[in-house]
C-alpha cells in the first residue's frame, strides 16, 4: 500500500461524566474528544495504516485539543482555523438504567462549515482510500458538496473510496438521507452499515420477514460495488463480498462503553483489507478492534488487548444501548 488513508469530518469537544447520572446530577466532566472520521483515522494509524484526518475546528481552546488529540495519535491533522464559528462540543452521560446517552451541540460549527475547496491540492489524488460517512452528507449542504467533490476527484485518479452509513436521524430525516446514502454507497468500493442502517439505504421495514441479516448484507452490496459489511452490535457481523456471504460473532468483552465501537470496526476492516488480508480475516480483525473499543471509558483511547482473553460473565457482553441527541 502506498499513501495514507484520508478521511475528513467534524470531530467535537467531548465532555463524558465521569460517575454514573444525568448532567444536572454530576459533580465532574473529564474532557475529552470524539469524532467517527477521526477516530477510524486513529484505529488506521494503530494497526500501521497511515491516515490522515481533515477538518474545521473554531480558533478556540476546544479545537486546539481536538487538534492535539487527534495528532499525538499519530495522524496527520489537516485543520482548517475558522475564526467565525466555534467548535462543537458534544456530552455523555451514562444513565441510571443502563443507557449511554450522547448529546451534540453542533449546529452553525466550524466543522459543519467544510468546503470542497479545504480538500488541498492532491490529498485526494495521492490517497490509499478516501473514507468518508453519513455524518459529513448531513452537517451542511457545504459539508455535502466536499464528499461530492472528494468522490469525484477520486473516481477520476482511480482511489477506492469507503462508505460507513453513520446515520444520525436528528441532521437528517430517512426519505432525505436514503437518496445520498445510496449515491455514495453506488460509488464506494465497500459499505459499512448498522441493521438499522441497512434496512433504511433499502427501503425494507424491520417487520419484513424477507430483510434478515444475509439478504440485507447481499442486497446492500449490489448497491455499491459489490462488497458491504453490516454490523449486528452484540450480535457480531455480516459481510457480502463479491457475492460470498460471511458471519462473524461477537468478540465477548465487559462493555464499559459502546461509543465509538463501530469507528474501531470500520479501522480494524479497513487496515486488515488494506494490507492484503482475506475478507474472513479481516472481519475477525474488525469484530476483535470493535469489541476493544467498549471496554474503555473513551470513543478512541487505547485499550488494554488483554481484555480480549478475559472472558466476562454473559451477562456484561451485551452492548449498552445509546441514545443520540443532536443539536
Amino acid at each position: 500500500m502506498t499513501g495514507s488513508v484520508l478521511t475528513f469530518g467534524e470531530t467535537m469537544l467531548l465532555l463524558t461524566g465521569r460517575d454514573v447520572g444525568a448532567v444536572p446530577d454530576l459533580e465532574h466532566m473529564r474532557v475529552d474528544t470524539g469524532g467517527a472520521e477521526s477516530n477510524v483515522a486513529i484505529g488506521l494509524v494503530r494497526a500501521g495504516v497511515p491516515a490522515t484526518w481533515l477538518g474545521r475546528v473554531g480558533t478556540d481552546p476546544a479545537g486546539d485539543r481536538v487538534t492535539a488529540d487527534i495528532g499525538k495519535e499519530g495522524v496527520d491533522v489537516l485543520a482548517v482555523p475558522d475564526a467565525e464559528r466555534s467548535t462543537g462540543i458534544m456530552m455523555k452521560e451514562r444513565l441510571l438504567d443502563g443507557r449511554t446517552r450522547v448529546t451534540y451541540h453542533r449546529r452553525g460549527s466550524a466543522g459543519s462549515a467544510l468546503t470542497a475547496t479545504d480538500l488541498p491540492g492532491s490529498i485526494v489524488e495521492t490517497a490509499a482510500l478516501v473514507h468518508v460517512t453519513g455524518i459529513t452528507l448531513a452537517l451542511s449542504e457545504s459539508a455535502r458538496d466536499t464528499v461530492t467533490a472528494a468522490l469525484d476527484r477520486a473516481s477520476a485518479a482511480g482511489v477506492p473510496v469507503s462508505f460507513d452509513v453513520n446515520h444520525r436521524p436528528k441532521l437528517i430525516s430517512a426519505d432525505t438521507a436514503r437518496d445520498r446514502y445510496r449515491a455514495v454507497a453506488a460509488r464506494s468500493a465497500v459499505v459499512f452499515a448498522g441493521d438499522d442502517e441497512a434496512r433504511l439505504v433499502l427501503g425494507r421495514d424491520e417487520h419484513d420477514a424477507d430483510a434478515d441479516e444475509e439478504s440485507l448484507a447481499h442486497e446492500l452490496a449490489a448497491l455499491g460495488r459489490g462488497r458491504a459489511v453490516v454490523k449486528l452490535g452484540s450480535r457480531g457481523a455480516v459481510a457480502s463480498i463479491d457475492g460470498v456471504f460471511l458471519r462473524r460473532p461477537a468478540t465477548p468483552v465487559r462493555v464499559v462503553d459502546p461509543v465509538g465501537a463501530g469507528d474501531a470496526f470500520v479501522a480494524g476492516w479497513l487496515a486488515a483489507s488494506l494490507g492484503g488480508a482475506d475478507p474472513a480475516e479481516a472481519l475477525d480483525r474488525a469484530a476483535d478492534a470493535g469489541a476493544l473499543a467498549c471496554t474503555v471509558e473513551s470513543d478512541w483511547r487505547r485499550p488494554d488487548p488483554e481484555a480480549l482473553h478475559h472472558a466476562p460473565d454473559p451477562s456484561d457482553t451485551d452492548h449498552a444501548v445509546h441514545d443520540r441527541v443532536d443539536r
